[in-house]
Parts: structure tokens; C-alpha cells; sequence
């Protein structure tokens, strides 16, 4: 009688696809620049309109008026009384776009339960960003808030620039006051709060372009729902002046607590752990209404700024995400003035 094989061991159990926080910081930006060029390139493909309307709007010096060619709105007159020669104003083109990323790496980053952790997917935020906005003379400048201060990244062009800073995110040091349970520094607390980042990242962008701001904006909120958050006036000041896209991740755990028995929650900013009874459904309601006041707190507070709101999860595809976002916020800029003063008045 002839032995048979059994086969189906190795037929049955198919590889799985790694995921992105399994592979090495350089297969992760592959995948990452891979998922960018696939599925979200070709976005912003020939949508490259100016700021404001006109020739340009940031000045770049005078020259001599020349008849029949200049325009006498066009005159700069401080520069002709100054000299007795009649000068014209001379502007750059708003086709080149200067984008700074603000990207949050605060302990409260380095929490996760689903595939990617939120400071992973702030990375992938950064090169949708990154790979999207990347274009002949287009810059692209960052600054990296840890709970050690502020890293900065200078506005340079060119793909290299941005895998860079794609790896330096990437390969990063994961902060460990949760781990030793040290006591927060105020010092450094100041240093790194995400108000004193905006107030950075507004004098660093001198020129009209696109800002970038990637966090979970848990960073001073105060207790009344609306009081205004720390943060809020600095990134206030900074939509008055440029294109403002808060990406907000967030992660399915902080929305609502399951039912695991006895836990001990660790604040990873502070270090300070509590033990908590999930059994409790009493509990874990109150857990989830009081984080849906939060993100409540958080979206109204972006909304006051005259921010671009984008969220994203840990537990969701972030490419789809990102793609209904680009076709909405087209589809708001098709809709006349007036038309939408009139019907989207209770959007968000």
C-alpha cells in the first residue's frame, strides 16, 4: 500500500503580506512611496493654480518703468520719488509651492493598537504630503516635535530631501518617560508643547504657501469643551496668512475601552498609571462619551482656526482616507461663493 502525502500544511496557510510596522525603515519607505505614487498621484496633477489672483503677490524688488510695456498700476512709487526715475514693482509667480510639515513624535504619538501606531501613520501622512507636493521648484521644509524640543529640517527641493526626512522619522528614538515613570519636566514640557512649534513654524514661513500640521492635538486642551485650546491662536495667526491641513490620527482605544478586565493605563507623557476595571459597562460608557467630547473639542477648535480638518485612524485605510479628502475639498472649490454661503453653513 502506498503512503500518501499530505499537502494542504503547506497549501492551506497562504503568506501573509507584511504589514508596514514589520518591515525595515527602508522597505517601509518603498511601501510608503509605492502606496503614494499607486493610488494617490495624479491628485493634484495640473491643479497647480496660483495663491492669489494676478501675475504674483510676493515682492521681488523694483526696475525702471518701461513704456508701453508696464502697466502704471504697477508703479512703485516709494522707489520713483526716491530716485526721480519711474520704477514698476517687480512679484514672483505663486506657481511654486513652499509646504512646512509640523509632524507631532510626543510620547502620545508612540501609542497603538491596530496595524500602524499613530506616530506611523503620521509618517504616512507626511509622505502623501511629501510625494504629492513634490514638484519642479516646490520646497518642502519640516519641524519634528519630540518631548526634547524642536528638530527642523530646512525648506529644500528634490525627492532625496524628502526621504531624508521620511527615514529620520522613521528610525527616530521612541521616547521611554512612560517606562522609567519619571515625573514630567516643565522645562521640557514648554519646549515641546505644540503652541510653541506653530509659533516657530509662523516665523520660519515667511512666504505664502501650504502648512501641514500632523498630531493628535490632545496637547494642552482645556477642561471646559469651549474654552480655547493652548494651541489654537498660534494656528490661527498661521491660516491668516497660509493654506493650513491639520491632520488629526487618532487610534480606535482612545474613542472607547473594551471589555478586558482588569488594566493599568499609563499616560505616556507623564508617566502616572492608573488601574481600571473594563468589566464596569457604567465605565466604559462614560470612557466613550467623554472621548467623543474631546474629538468634538479638538474638530471645533480647528474649525475656529480656519484650518482644513483631515482625520485619521489607526484601524482605517489612510490611503482611501486621503483620496475622499482631496475630492471633497475639490468639490467645495467648484461650488460658487455665493452658493456656498448659502448651503454650507452647518458643514464642517
Amino acid at each position: 500500500m502506498r503512503r500518501v502525502h499530505r499537502l494542504p500544511d503547506r497549501v492551506a496557510s497562504p503568506q501573509r503580506d507584511p504589514g508596514l510596522a514589520e518591515l525595515t525603515p527602508d522597505q517601509r519607505l518603498r511601501r510608503l512611496e509605492l502606496t503614494v505614487t499607486r493610488r494617490l498621484d495624479g491628485l493634484l496633477h495640473g491643479q497647480h493654480r496660483g495663491l492669489l489672483p494676478g501675475p504674483g503677490s510676493e515682492a521681488a524688488g523694483s526696475r525702471e518703468y518701461r513704456p508701453g510695456e508696464d502697466e502704471v498700476r504697477r508703479m512703485d512709487w516709494a522707489v520713483t520719488a526716491r530716485t526721480a526715475v519711474p520704477h514698476v514693482r517687480q512679484v514672483d509667480a505663486d506657481r511654486e509651492l513652499t509646504t512646512w510639515l509640523l509632524v507631532d513624535a510626543s510620547p502620545s504619538m508612540e501609542f497603538g493598537t491596530a496595524d500602524l501606531d499613530k506616530r506611523e501613520l503620521a509618517v504616512a501622512a507626511v509622505a502623501a504630503v511629501g510625494f504629492l507636493t513634490a514638484g519642479a521648484g516646490n520646497r518642502l521644509g519640516a519641524q519634528v516635535l519630540t518631548r526634547d524640543g524642536v528638530r527642523r529640517f530646512p525648506a529644500r527641493c528634490g525627492r532625496q530631501h524628502l526621504v531624508n526626512l521620511l527615514r529620520a522619522l522613521l528610525t527616530a528614538p521612541r521616547g521611554d518617560r512612560t517606562a522609567a515613570g519619571a515625573p514630567a519636566d516643565a522645562t521640557a514640557d514648554a519646549a515641546s508643547s505644540l503652541a510653541g512649534a506653530l509659533t516657530s513654524v509662523h516665523r520660519l514661513a515667511s512666504r505664502r504657501g501650504l502648512v501641514v500640521v500632523v498630531s493628535d492635538f490632545l496637547d494642552t486642551l482645556p477642561d471646559h469643551p469651549q474654552a480655547e485650546a493652548g494651541w489654537e491662536p498660534q494656528l490661527r495667526r498661521l491660516a491668516a496668512r497660509h493654506q493650513v491641513l491639520a491632520v488629526e490620527v487618532t487610534d480606535p482605544r482612545e474613542l472607547e475601552l473594551p471589555d478586558v478586565g482588569l488594566v493599568t493605563l499609563v499616560d505616556p507623557e507623564t508617566g502616572r498609571r492608573r488601574e481600571v476595571w473594563t468589566g464596569d459597562p457604567v465605565l466604559r460608557a462614560r470612557f466613550a462619551q467623554a472621548a467623543a467630547a474631546q474629538r468634538e473639542q479638538v474638530r471645533q477648535a480647528l474649525r475656529r482656526s480656519g484650518a482644513t480638518h483631515l482625520a485619521l485612524r489607526t484601524d482605517r485605510d489612510w490611503g482611501a482616507d486621503i483620496v475622499r479628502h482631496v475630492h471633497a475639498q475639490r468639490r467645495l472649490a467648484l461650488v460658487p461663493a455665493g452658493r456656498g454661503a448659502r448651503t454650507g453653513g452647518g458643514g464642517a
